[in-house]
């Protein structure tokens, strides 16, 4: 575990690198669901070095100022609904033994965020155009989309834990050991 100031200065990075990555979103429209995975992908750090209160007020902190300053609103419920995984990701990996259950959970917690999130955009902010955007798949739309975002999460996952071991094992080791 790092000093309090190096938590506050970690913390502080990481989730301004979250909000530039959630910022691009309003420059480059094609990061709607890259740019809240690749924000994702920063906690790692705070996670292994912090611990998981810290993430989550990462997360916090990132998912109320995007909700109020990124452009593409998408981009931001996503986060909002999706940005803690990795937490959980890594609270899941190391508190739960069976690896079935460990892969159930997930896909729970994916499926009941996507459906949350998607939810809250159609019904409660009235955003339709997200739907049509997906192309004229007619009232299958929504269920192919929630196929393939599955598929999608099988591949986040396994990045996730790729990363988590890159980051551990390599990248502070050779980098970050001296911080303290």
């Amino acid at each position: 575990m790092l000093k309090k100031s190096s938590q506050v200065a970690l913390g502080g990075v990481i989730a301004s690198l979250c909000i530039l990555l959630m910022l691009m979103t309003g420059f480059f429209p094609f990061l709607t669901y890259a740019a809240p995975a690749a924000a994702g992908f920063l906690l790692i750090a705070i996670v292994i070095d912090c611990g998981y209160r810290w993430a989550l007020l990462v997360y916090l902190v990132v998912s109320l100022l995007s909700l109020f300053i990124v452009p593409d609103k998408q981009a931001a419920i996503i986060f909002v609904f999706l940005g803690y995984y990795p937490v959980a990701k890594d609270y899941l990996d190391h508190h739960v033994k069976r690896k079935l259950l460990q892969w159930i959970i997930k896909f729970s917690i994916f499926n009941l965020s996507i459906l949350s999130a998607y939810g809250l955009m159609l019904y409660v902010f009235k955003m339709p155009d997200i739907m049509t955007d997906m192309g004229s798949l007619g009232r299958f739309t929504g269920i192919i989309t929630l196929l393939a975002g599955n598929a999608v999460f099988i591949t986040f996952e396994l990045a996730l834990s790729r990363i988590f071991y890159f980051y551990q094992h390599f990248f502070r080791p050779r980098f970050l050991r001296k911080i303290k």
